[in-house]
């Protein structure tokens, strides 16, 4: 999907955001878009999002909606949790992984190829966000009309340009999902610690209620 064509879209949800949760949608800007196909705002197009449109595409990706932007936690227990939360998938093995951007503190490349952006946790948001200790990436490009579109991350790693966006994963078998949630619960760390609604207390009633007695 283009940058333009998605900025376009959580524009028009935003009244119904806004009248059904009281959060304030991103509002349309005119510079903004034409930047978004634009070779020569390059530049001022590598700062979306900022600000407020930061803030609400962060929301609405920890509320489920379509997103550009890959989650990521900078603690890697909640990323243990996420990665065996999900006891339905019949997987032999969960992963966790580890990206780093610049572990030489340098990143080149021509203007235009697939690449990987880094936003930071600074940003004033939904306490999920905190909760969670995310960072967020996001992929982008030129398309054939010079206009910038969202990518896929793959094609950044698969083009394994060393001293840059490196990534690591770690597999552990899925028999150790109830082990590695127990501990994370001993520490508090559960569905409801870390997304706070009725849905989350619920599920974590359930683990520590039934799945982790049934262990004893």
């Amino acid at each position: 999907m283009s940058v333009q064509e998605y900025y376009f879209l959580v524009n028009r949800i935003g009244p119904a955001i806004e009248t059904l949760t009281g959060v304030t949608a991103t509002q349309y800007n005119r510079e903004v878009v034409e930047s978004f196909s634009n070779l020569q705002s390059f530049f001022e197009f590598n700062r979306f999002p900022t600000g407020h449109d930061y803030e609400y595409l962060v929301y609405l990706r920890h509320h489920g909606f379509p997103s550009p932007l890959l989650d990521w936690s900078r603690s890697p227990y909640v990323a243990a949790f996420f990665a065996f939360r999900d006891g339905s998938a019949k997987l032999e093995k969960r992963s966790i992984y580890a990206y780093c951007e610049t572990p030489t503190g340098a990143k080149g490349g021509a203007v235009g190829e697939p690449t990987i952006r880094v936003l930071g946790p600074y940003v004033r948001s939904h306490p999920r966000h905190f909760r969670q200790q995310s960072e967020y990436t996001l992929c982008e490009s030129l398309d054939a009309q010079h206009c910038w579109q969202y990518d896929s991350h793959q094609h950044v790693v698969d083009r394994a340009r060393p001293g840059q966006d490196l990534l690591w994963r770690f597999d552990i078998s899925v028999e150790e999902r109830v082990n590695v949630l127990q501990q994370l619960d001993n520490y508090n760390l559960n569905a409801y610690s870390l997304f706070d609604s009725e849905e989350s207390l619920l599920e974590t009633m359930w683990l520590r209620e039934h799945v982790f007695k049934s262990r004893q």
